[in-house]
């Protein structure tokens, strides 16, 4: 499977293409920093550039069978970057007829097949109250996708910790017993298995 992938270079990313080269995919990613990545496998493909250059995205797609974007929100960016990310994504695999997607996003974003206990409920008001520029960032991501006729798939995550993968996570929806923490390395897994088997299509679960 050949991958397109943004954010490689994250937090998220760098166990994600560690995963996927260890099972034979070849990877592309687009990254701002190439050497922020020190694998040197030849399944791997970096390109210099920055996902708000449409350019760029659409180098990066070409060819691919499958898009990741684990791309986030850094301090100090402009706070509409996820927005147009995801809309040049979407731009990009149309152009090259690339029909499936997996992205990351927070579990602020919310789906409406939700059943928000209290504390969701309360946690949601406090990002709409202290992160609104972020979280809006961040449902402008997933409509650009949710609005497209793409095979996609929000993987949506509550808070994440950099421990190793344990393959022993839950996928369901907000309101499920799922915990409130998952590994990155977790993260990553889940995602190369939906962009494999094409699991949970046009559908935002949560992993805990």
């Amino acid at each position: 499977m050949h991958i397109a992938l943004f954010g490689g270079s994250g937090r998220t990313g760098l166990p994600l293409i560690e995963q996927a080269l260890a099972a034979g995919h070849r990877v592309t990613a687009l990254v701002r920093t190439p050497s922020k990545i020190a694998n040197q496998n030849p399944n791997l493909t970096l390109i210099q550039g920055d996902v708000k250059d449409a350019a760029a995205v659409s180098k990066t797609v070409q060819g691919a069978d499958v898009v990741i974007s684990v791309l986030g929100q850094v301090k100090g960016q402009a706070t509409d970057v996820m927005g147009l990310a995801g809309r040049n994504i979407v731009a990009a695999m149309k152009q090259h007829g690339v029909r499936r997607v997996i992205t990351l996003t927070g579990a602020g974003v919310r789906d409406p097949k939700d059943k928000p206990k209290p504390i969701d409920r309360i946690m949601g008001f406090m990002l709409k109250t202290f992160a609104k520029d972020v979280l809006n960032d961040a449902v402008a991501h997933v409509e650009a996708f949710k609005q497209s006729d793409l095979d996609w798939t929000v993987v949506r995550g509550p808070m994440l910790t950099e421990e190793p993968m344990t393959g022993q996570y839950k996928v369901g929806m907000i309101g499920e017993d799922l915990g409130i923490r998952v590994s990155r390395a977790d993260i990553a897994d889940l995602m190369l298995k939906l962009a494999k088997d094409g699991g949970w299509s046009r559908q935002m679960p949560v992993i805990g």
